[in-house]
């Protein structure tokens, strides 16, 4: 039989989708928040987050506050009778009062071994920092930003395939299961919490679109972590006859390859286009030109010819 535990979750993102359902699954799950729905697709109609989408299927209350600063919030939040409030990747911040209104408190579940990549964006920030660890950890809420104490922790490695993708997957899976395994022992009041250290503090900045835009002056090994990071958002991009490229899928091309200006093809077959980098080259192996689908490097070849071309 489910637990009596009166839970509520917080979450929007794909990320957060396993942790409600596995918690769903044998928990008593009263309430499900999630961010306001946002316009999506080409005819910008609105749409509910992964979340709200999952919680409405399990047949689960959900609501969607715009913030939860106001009396407003603070009165739904009573009115639940919540002992336990469960949050992953909300996106939105929980005040103080709300942190209080729980009667267990607010427990996060985050995509980093903290102290290292507090912050919204964790998991493109590892990647991009040639991190060859990472992991998930479960943390008591409190009001600075994820400083809280720590309940649970578990890392994985690193992969060379691994794309922003693939680790939140991965990650995704690891906090929700980590999070089953820690509630008995935050229900019973026998979970120990450990302070996080001083040492090692770094700060996952959240991802601006900005950052997607390939710099061929920069090292080959640097440029493919920032294609795997960013794969499948916001996807990096170069420029080509003056049009947009997006860059799926790459890899360092081999180390005999000749020196040119950043930028140049070097070479382009059924292996991939090799282009030259700062340092070493990169061999891109799955593009796609603004308006069309993303295409294999001798599917796109098809139809470019790409002899003396450069990359901007």
């Amino acid at each position: 039989m489910p637990s009596e535990l009166r839970l509520g979750v917080a979450g929007t993102p794909e990320f957060a989708v396993p942790a409600l359902e596995r918690l769903a699954g044998v928990r008593r799950v009263v309430a499900v928040f999630t961010q306001p729905d946002r316009p999506a697709g080409r005819g910008q109609a609105l749409k509910g987050s992964p979340v709200k989408q999952r919680a409405l299927a399990l047949g689960l209350p959900v609501h969607q506050p715009a913030t939860l600063k106001t009396e407003e919030a603070r009165e739904l939040l009573t009115s639940l009778r919540l002992d336990l409030l469960i949050v992953a990747a909300y996106g939105l911040i929980l005040p103080p009062a709300i942190l209080k209104i729980p009667r267990l408190g607010c427990i996060n579940i985050h995509a980093s071994l903290l102290p290292r990549w507090r912050g919204a964006a964790p998991i493109q920030r590892a990647l991009l920092a040639g991190d060859s660890s990472t992991g998930v950890t479960i943390m008591r809420m409190e009001a600075g930003l994820d400083t809280g104490p720590i309940l649970a922790s578990r890392a994985t490695p690193i992969t060379g395939l691994d794309t922003g993708g693939s680790l939140q997957t991965r990650l995704a899976a690891l906090g929700a299961d980590l999070m089953v395994q820690t509630l008995p022992a935050i229900e019973s009041g026998s979970v120990e919490a450990q302070p996080q250290p001083d040492q090692g503090v770094t700060y996952a900045q959240k991802i601006a679109k900005t950052e997607a835009r390939i710099d061929w002056s920069q090292d080959a090994q640097r440029l493919g972590r920032q294609v795997r990071a960013f794969n499948p958002w916001p996807v990096a991009e170069a420029r080509y006859n003056g049009q947009q490229v997006r860059i799926w899928e790459a890899e360092l091309a081999p180390a005999n390859t000749p020196i040119a200006l950043p930028g140049t093809v070097l070479a382009a077959g059924a292996a991939g286009i090799d282009v030259a980098c700062g340092t070493g080259a990169l061999r891109v192996t799955r593009l796609q030109l603004a308006g069309r689908k993303p295409l294999q490097a001798l599917d796109f070849l098809a139809g470019q010819r790409l002899g003396g071309a450069r990359f901007d």
